[in-house]
């Protein structure tokens, strides 16, 4: 065995010892040397590297470089790019990764991407605050059709979009990750902050939070294009590429029959309020109703969501899609927050629809999200 070959095993004993999901997860990866790089590479399915790079690490540091890896392998990022540019994706996914790696006391090295900027942030806020920066001509914009660059200033840490034949892969991937966390989980050992990539449940209970994400995510597209070109930088002669955004139609629907937790309402406005923040680009329409609608009001990206609520009556909850059908087009999403003790529609609308309650349920159409 070459001296590389048993540095590599050494760390990864120690990190499936100090960290053992990430060692688990590391442990299944696919590693390929390839001095062609200047430092690492990781490109969803398999983490090339760099010899000399690796030679120059600590233990400690070459721990961070497989937990990163293993990371990135268990995150089906092509399947989750949702129609974003690829490279800056890969770049947003890397920022979260080691955020939560260093938060679970792993030693970066220098050459991996980090900021306290995005602390705490979920991948796809820090998208939507990377594509403000190509705006703003603080980052370079790389195409998709080159190379994904993780440095804007440099070629380390460079990274390519996976194909699609490599999905299954990062699927299969990503199943065993899951199944690796549900253990953690009965263990109460779960990594720090890990919820902000994976959804685990806890005695049968869903992370409403991330389930919420994933429910207006869904809706949200966005990518950038050449033609026409961002007119930002255009009296300079610099070509930028223009962001185009779908805009996101959501109804949140209140139910104000006075049976409703105010508390659990109140968390769950504040909740709704910071995952808008990952999507620039929304229209909300705001429904309060008990036995028929008390209020209605529109909100747009950057504004503060707030819901005044009167009502008290019964729980009604067809004027809802009666007036869903009749006064709003082009509904993508209906969140609707009630503690589900009224009276449904015969039959289900052609959008999609989440009941968010605090308690458990039979709902006749769509799916429920229980606030814990």
């Amino acid at each position: 065995m070459s001296s590389i070959e048993q540095k590599i095993s050494q760390a990864k004993s120690k990190l499936l010892l100090n960290h053992p999901f990430f060692g688990a997860l590391a442990a299944k990866l696919e590693l390929v040397q390839n001095d062609d790089i200047q430092s690492f590479k990781s490109n969803g399915i398999k983490l090339e590297y760099n010899s000399d790079f690796l030679q120059k690490l600590d233990s400690a540091q070459m721990e961070f470089v497989f937990a990163n890896g293993a990371m990135h392998a268990s995150l089906a990022h092509e399947v989750r790019k949702n129609g974003r540019s690829g490279w800056l994706w890969q770049l947003a996914t890397d920022y979260a990764i080691n955020d939560m790696l260093v938060q679970n006391g792993l030693v970066r090295p220098d050459e991996a991407h980090y900021s306290k900027r995005f602390s705490g942030m979920y991948a796809e806020e820090i998208y939507a605050e990377l594509k403000e920066d190509i705006l703003r001509d603080e980052l370079e914009y790389k195409s998709d059709e080159t190379d994904d660059v993780q440095d804007s200033k440099s070629e380390q840490n460079r990274q390519k979009t996976p194909q699609k034949t490599d999905a299954l892969s990062e699927q299969l991937f990503e199943e065993f990750a899951k199944a690796k966390l549900e253990e953690e989980a009965k263990n109460s050992e779960m990594p720090i902050g890990i919820g902000r990539f994976f959804s685990i449940t806890d005695e049968g209970k869903v992370d409403w939070r991330r389930e919420l994400n994933a429910a207006l995510q869904r809706f949200y597209r966005d990518d950038y294009r050449l033609i026409p070109p961002s007119k930002k930088l255009l009296y300079r002669g610099i070509y930028l590429p223009s962001s185009t955004t779908q805009r996101v139609k959501i109804v949140v629907a209140v139910d104000s029959s006075g049976s409703v937790d105010e508390k659990l309402l109140d968390e769950f406005l504040s909740e709704l309020n910071f995952l808008m923040l990952s999507v620039a680009n929304f229209e909300i329409d705001m429904l309060v109703c008990d036995d028929k609608i008390r209020s209605h009001k529109t909100f747009f990206g950057g504004d503060i969501l707030e819901a005044d609520i009167k009502g008290g009556g019964g729980t009604d909850f067809r004027p809802v899609f009666e007036f869903i059908d009749k006064e709003l087009l082009d509904v993508q999403l209906l969140l609707y927050f009630t503690d589900l003790d009224g009276v449904f529609p015969k039959d289900a609308p052609n959008y999609e629809v989440k009941w968010v309650s605090p308690k458990e349920a039979i709902v006749p159409f769509g799916s429920l999200i229980v606030l814990e």
